[in-house]
């Protein structure tokens, strides 16, 4: 007994009693969390289990009626549904949100629903609904952002023009979207002729700086000669796909000769001989090869602002809808057009 009570009173003994108590109290803390999680995964399996079918709006209302899940975990599955583009289900529990009782997160719910109909291609149901919240709140940004995304893809250029106001009084740079908007208004209109507007887009253009690659895709398709006369050559890698498919008939050599970039661009592409080299690995190759094997440049374009990639080029990001953010990826691909040619001329 007096053995016990010296040991008892040792300090080391005292220690190790101490991290017997943790380590105790660590395990059924584990094992109780792990228990609790696996009972709620299994409860959020069997709720998620109702919506594989989706329910009619009746039983939608019934199970948000009955508080099986708090609205952040209705906001989250809509949010999920979304993700996936089954926009129809993320609407209805929008929809349905928006007739409970508790309006405390009305307006957030409605935003989420002009979104989700916008994203789904509902651009006039969209259009309402963000008209409906700037009524009472009319100092939303994001309200207001939406509001103009959805006219410019309703080409009401006009009435997104005029989103631009309010947007500034609120402090948001609006400069590149001005310079976008007028843009398009003046690409798009019925009542200019060709060379009044290649005169018009160039005037913003010199005047702002900016959309180098909107210009001048279009100046080249309608007036390469007037294109290569304002022609920016530190703009010559940013456009490289659109300088890369200019016919040969429609070249500046002038200009190409007198630039480094140009003169690469251009001996890849077999219509000169004036580089042995470049500093770009798929240039480099098809100088090299000097049309021995059928290769050309592909093209695929990545947004600089949200790094999602698409196989078309674009002047507004449909992901993350920034202006201006395009940029070039290049690949060596088969060239199908020379195929194409080929095959012709031996039917001649």
């Amino acid at each position: 007994m007096d053995a016990f009570f010296i040991e008892s009173k040792d300090p080391l003994f005292g220690i190790i009693i101490f991290f017997v108590l943790i380590f105790v109290i660590t395990f059924f803390s584990y094992w109780f969390n792990k228990f609790k999680k696996k009972e709620d995964y299994r409860h959020l399996d069997n709720f998620l289990k109702q919506f594989q079918a989706m329910p009619s709006q009746n039983e939608l209302k019934v199970l948000i009626t009955k508080g099986e899940l708090s609205e952040k975990s209705w906001f989250l599955l809509a949010n999920a549904y979304t993700k996936s583009g089954n926009y129809e289900k993320a609407i209805e529990i929008y929809s349905e949100l928006l007739k409970a009782e508790d309006k405390t997160n009305y307006r957030e719910t409605l935003f989420l629903l002009g979104k989700t109909y916008f994203r789904a291609g509902f651009l006039e149901r969209a259009r309402v609904i963000f008209l409906e919240i700037l009524k009472t709140n009319p100092r939303t940004p994001q309200a207001l952002n939406y509001l103009l995304l959805a006219y410019e893809q309703m080409k009401n250029y006009k009435e997104a023009i005029e989103i631009l106001e309010p947007l500034e009084e609120l402090k948001q740079d609006t400069l590149i979207e001005a310079a976008y908007l007028n843009m398009l208004l003046i690409l798009n209109s019925v009542e200019l002729g060709v060379d009044e507007k290649v005169e018009a887009v160039l005037k913003i253009y010199k005047s702002s700086n900016l959309l180098a690659y909107l210009v001048f895709e279009y100046l080249f398709r309608v007036n390469p000669k007037v294109a290569w006369e304002n022609f920016d050559a530190s703009k010559s890698e940013l456009l490289i796909d659109v300088l890369w498919n200019i016919e040969r008939k429609d070249l500046d050599f002038n200009t190409i000769m007198q630039n480094g970039f140009l003169k690469e661009l251009y001996s890849a592409k077999g219509y000169i001989k004036e580089a042995s080299s470049s500093s770009i690995f798929e240039l480099d190759i098809l100088i090299n090869l000097d049309s021995k094997v059928n290769a050309t440049l592909g093209f695929e374009y990545i947004c600089n602002s949200c790094k999602v990639v698409f196989p078309f080029a674009f002047h507004r990001c449909s992901n993350c809808h920034s202006i201006g953010t395009s940029r070039a990826e290049l690949s060596l691909v088969k060239d199908y057009h020379k195929d194409f040619s080929e095959e012709n001329n031996s039917f001649q």
